[in-house]
């Protein structure tokens, strides 16, 4: 099991060593071991382009999971494991998974995050 992490945004700073850490942190509070993680953080413009040519969408989005590279978030991981948010029964699933994953998260971070699906329906 690895973590690659690729950078291709400068909007945003990014610390790669607390990112991997953070990461390790969620697969381990998801129990995700089975499997290599990529990250790549992109820009508003490249993950337009990408929502629209994988799910026929032009717009921005926060993030797009395929099966083998991940964008490092609580909801990105969420999804890997078959969350949507998508109807409204969806949403409240997510949303309730994403909570929990947080909520220890935090915990054993110091962090306060809050889903990122908080106020989609």
């Amino acid at each position: 099991m690895s973590v690659v992490l690729r950078n291709l945004q400068r909007a945003v700073p990014l610390r790669r060593a607390r990112l991997r850490k953070d990461v390790e942190t969620l697969r381990h509070i998801l129990g995700i071991y089975r499997f290599d993680l990529g990250l790549i953080c992109v820009d508003n413009r490249r993950i337009q382009y990408i929502n629209k040519t994988y799910r026929q969408n032009d717009s921005p989005t926060d993030v797009l999971s395929f099966p083998f590279y991940e964008v490092v978030t609580a909801h990105g991981l969420c999804h890997l494991l078959g969350y949507r948010h998508g109807t409204e029964m969806e949403w409240k699933q997510m949303f309730q998974k994403e909570s929990q994953v947080l909520e220890e998260f935090n915990r054993r971070t110091g962090h306060q995050l809050q889903p990122l699906t908080k106020n989609a329906f």
